[in-house]
């Protein structure tokens, strides 16, 4: 599993830069962290127990804070920081980040929410 070489926070853009070892770089937005977060509270204690999150569109990461050689606790604007973002999860995250963000979508579609969208 490659392992990060830097990470870094744009505050304005909500923007996390991971970039790892075999050369991958990923641009991994706060909401997309926020509403995948590895936490218990996000993604239930088995598979079918997930939360659909909502109202994460202006969530921002206030702290990083590193956890062993394995991986970072997140800490986000709404109070969430529960979840342990592994080297491994944060790869996943973003080998995955379209497709999972499409379901998303689709998933706040299907529950009638509207997502707030921001001009950039």
């Amino acid at each position: 599993m490659p392992k990060p070489t830097d990470i870094k926070l744009h505050q304005i853009s909500r923007i996390l830069e991971v970039y790892f070892d075999d050369g991958s770089q990923f641009h991994l937005p706060c909401e997309y962290l926020r509403v995948f977060s590895p936490s218990a509270e996000v993604r239930g204690h088995g598979p079918g127990q997930e939360t659909l999150q909502v109202g994460k569109e202006d969530v921002t990461i206030t702290a990083i804070e590193p956890v062993g050689n394995y991986a970072v606790r997140l800490v986000f604007s709404d109070g969430h920081s529960t979840g342990l973002y592994s080297w491994e999860v944060l790869y996943e995250l973003g080998v995955h980040h379209q497709g999972n963000w499409r379901r998303y979508l689709q998933r706040l579609a299907e529950a009638g929410y509207q997502r707030k969208v921001h001009q950039q």
